[in-house]
């Protein structure tokens, strides 16, 4: 993988977990179950960003390698489950990694492109 394709899945990651964040702030899990454009805005979502985990797992495995920290295998199984089982998601599930595993990984992403943010 160039390193232009590299930052690209990278800079997918970072905006759609961006976005992500931003759609459920503010909302409550009761709000999400009764809102349709919301539980496909965030399997959509979810969808996206295990697409560019995909193209970075395959294309530029030392790199995977060297970010161990980021769950990569977990979330390309989400994004298996949603495009291939969307209509039997576990709504909680999508909350759930919408709400406490995109921002963790949002910030891990953040940290892998400013490693020198790290230590500082």
């Amino acid at each position: 993988m160039t390193q232009e394709r590299l930052i690209a899945n990278l800079d997918e990651m970072e905006q759609i977990a961006r976005e992500t964040a931003g759609f459920v702030a503010g909302a409550t899990f009761e709000s999400f179950m009764t809102d349709l454009l919301m539980q496909r805005a965030l399997g959509m979502n979810l969808l996206m960003i295990g697409e560019a985990a995909s193209r970075l797992v395959e294309e530029s495995p030392d790199f995977v390698t060297d970010h161990p920290e980021v769950p990569w295998q977990k979330i390309r199984g989400m994004r298996h489950r949603i495009a291939h089982n969307y209509f039997r998601i576990d709504l909680e599930t999508i909350w759930s990694t919408a709400t406490s595993a995109v921002p963790d990984l949002l910030k891990l992403i953040v940290e892998i492109r400013n490693p020198r943010m790290q230590g500082e």
